[in-house]
């Protein structure tokens, strides 16, 4: 996204258009008029990346633009960034210009940070690190109060944690999760909870057992475990699997189990056409679970076929969506056995013509 379309003055009218294009597309499925859930229209952004760019003993954070990859753009100030990075970017940059051991051949910088305070910033290099840039390393992390992590080819170095720490209040609860550096997680934290909370409402008239697949983190799963007897989460990314059980281990959530499996090894677990391991794991068997409600938080693929045929069996089903032309598509497969309950439009990333949705899905019967 290139700075220049940041507007904080225009961003209500900005906002008001992305909402009527996406409530048109999904208009022929008969969703109810949607709930807006607005973005801060600066200062969202827990999450920032920039190459850098080397000229002599100087060195600058760029981006490029989709038109011209060739040609930097240097960025001085990032203001749709939360407060910590925005403060933290010049302070880094400056301390990497005057470390000649830091700057040589850095090739980008990551900044992962959280509404707690918890910073961490990942160096990414074109050459071997070793014993003497750790030490720098140790001296800049202090110097900056933040976790470090350096990276380069086949190598991975840690100074501090490769995690941060993020508090989200939810339902009046406070939720603490680990956040794995290069792992996936909700880049606005103000619409992340925003989210939860509407995700939350809507569990809070249904009963019996969750499935949840794409579990992540456990970002969804920690929120919505109080409203359900019992929730079986899903995601196939090992760092996410390890995170998800750490938070909730740390969260003292007893009614939930995460599994390591994809999408579609679920969707075949519970037609009995394959058995897997991994669903030893289970206290009972999967038969054995009562569930009746399923949460989806998919890639921007969307719900591949097996997956929307066991949802139609599901009373209901709540998905979350980061791209509504490929939910608009699944929902014409859905809406034949399910009516939609619910919608929502969660403005994720301001300026951008991406728009995050939520709807809820109640079998016809019901």
């Amino acid at each position: 996204m290139p700075l220049s379309q940041v507007n904080p003055d225009a961003y209500q009218a900005l906002l008001q258009a992305k909402c009527e294009r996406t409530s048109e597309l999904l208009a022929p499925l008969g969703p109810p008029p949607a709930r807006v859930y607005p973005s801060a229209p600066t200062g969202f952004r827990m999450r920032a990346e920039f190459r850098i760019w080397h000229s002599g003993d100087d060195l600058d954070y760029v981006m490029f633009r989709p038109e011209d990859r060739a040609t930097p753009v240097a960025i001085d100030h990032f203001p749709i960034a939360c407060q910590r990075i925005q403060q933290l970017m010049p302070r880094l940059r400056a301390l990497l210009r005057a470390n000649r051991m830091l700057r040589r051949k850095l090739f980008q910088v990551e900044f992962l940070s959280t509404l707690a305070g918890d910073t961490l910033v990942t160096l990414v290099y074109h050459r071997p690190l070793d014993e003497q840039w750790e030490a720098e390393a140790a001296t800049l992390a202090q110097a900056l109060e933040i976790s470090l992590v350096g990276r380069s080819r086949k190598q991975k170095r840690v100074i501090g944690r490769d995690f941060v720490r993020e508090l989200l209040l939810v339902e009046g609860r406070e939720l603490s999760y680990i956040q794995y550096e290069q792992s996936f997680t909700q880049p606005n934290a103000g619409v992340n909870i925003s989210m939860l909370g509407w995700a939350c409402e809507r569990a809070a008239g249904l009963d019996g057992d969750l499935l949840e697949l794409y579990c992540g983190n456990g970002n969804f799963t920690l929120a919505l475990a109080r409203h359900f007897d019992q929730v079986i989460a899903t995601e196939l990314a090992k760092t996410s699997v390890r995170a998800a059980r750490d938070n909730i281990s740390a969260n003292a959530v007893e009614n939930v189990q995460v599994i390591r499996l994809s999408a579609e090894e679920v969707a075949e677990a519970l037609a009995g056409t394959r058995v897997f391991r991994r669903l030893a794991e289970l206290p009972r068997a999967l038969h054995e679970y009562d569930l009746r409600t399923l949460f989806v938080d998919p890639p921007r693929a969307g719900l591949d076929e097996h997956t929307l045929a066991m949802a139609a069996g599901f009373a209901a089903v709540i998905y979350i969506s980061c791209n509504p032309d490929t939910l608009a598509k699944n929902l014409e497969q859905l809406c034949k056995t399910h009516h939609i309950a619910d919608f929502a439009l969660f403005d994720q990333f301001p300026y951008t013509h991406h728009m995050e949705c939520g709807v809820l899905l109640l079998q016809r019967d019901h």
